[in-house]
């Protein structure tokens, strides 16, 4: 039997496309393993449909893939360098990339672009994520910044610790949220009954979202988002929470039908601005990332209806 830790890039994933990855196994052969009992998470079989919230134990009957292979450097398609100078680095992430490796994660990582196109990187934090000072889930695209010089690094934390960094979210949701601009207050923590998914807990960690309306559309709303914290699946919490989940993510109650109408495979979430004080210079940046091709299509659909 071999252990893994589900890494935090996979939440979100169904358990079956998971262990695929962690494993190098074939889907199928994962499915037999599933069906078999024989998957196990935090020590519990599952279906293939349930899906990963990261952090958990994952068993399984058959070895993982050799270790000591190594790791070689990929480029990402559709990753763009929107700012690059001593300090620091700013890229557009896209859609199913991670911000950094973790355990068993297989796909393509920012970290590992940056690498592979040369660039040098803060070696601060975690050896498997040095250099990143803020992440965003695999499915969701947009803009991070990743700290180039040490100094860099500890300031950009600081930053993110202290709140002073401008996060800007777009999110097409189900519905028309009222009051069309509101605050959600509350703590966010794991699923008391879906280890795989994360809630609106008693004791969770103190999380604060904002929105307000830009546009509403027949039976969906595009908000603009600024999170006051930074916490994992923040938005898509709060936002479920309140009846109206991000278009396109089953995972906190996104409506299938209407995703698949709108030819979406990922939650309809986008990190449209970045704002902060430059490291180095001191003075204040902000940058602008525009709507991938997917986002963009949805939007014109739901415009049109």
């Amino acid at each position: 039997m071999s252990v893994h830790l589900v890494p935090d890039g996979l939440a979100g994933e169904r358990v079956d496309s998971a262990v695929a990855r962690m494993t190098g196994l074939s889907r199928s052969r994962v499915d037999e393993l599933i069906a078999q009992g024989l998957v196990q998470l935090d020590g519990r079989a599952v279906r293939k449909s349930v899906r990963v919230a990261g952090g958990e134990l994952l068993e399984v009957t058959l070895p993982a893939q050799p270790s000591g292979v190594p790791v070689v450097p990929q480029m990402v398609a559709g990753l763009r360098i929107m700012h690059d100078d001593a300090d620091i680095v700013v890229v557009d992430k896209p859609a199913g990339v991670a911000a950094h490796p973790s355990l068993g994660w297989t796909g393509p990582s920012v970290t590992e672009h940056l690498a592979a196109a040369g660039f040098r990187i803060s070696t601060s934090g975690a050896p498997e994520r040095q250099g990143v000072v803020q992440r965003l889930d695999v499915g969701t695209s947009g803009l991070m910044v990743v700290a180039k010089s040490e100094r860099a690094y500890t300031l950009l934390k600081r930053a993110f610790r202290d709140r002073t960094v401008d996060k800007v979210y777009h999110a097409l949701v189900q519905g028309f949220p009222d009051p069309h601009t509101g605050t959600i207050d509350a703590p966010i923590g794991r699923h008391p009954g879906h280890d795989w998914k994360m809630a609106i807990v008693d004791g969770g960690r103190h999380s604060v979202t904002h929105y307000d309306t830009l546009e509403a559309f027949r039976g969906a709303t595009l908000l603009e988002v600024h999170l006051e914290t930074g916490r994992t699946h923040q938005i898509r919490v709060h936002m479920a929470a309140i009846g109206h989940p991000c278009v396109g993510d089953p995972l906190y109650g996104g409506d299938p039908v209407l995703t698949a109408r709108l030819g979406l495979e990922r939650q309809w979430l986008h990190a449209v601005e970045l704002g902060f004080d430059h490291p180095g210079s001191g003075e204040p940046v902000r940058f602008t990332s525009p709507y991938p091709d997917d986002l963009a299509h949805a939007l014109g659909v739901v415009a049109r209806d």
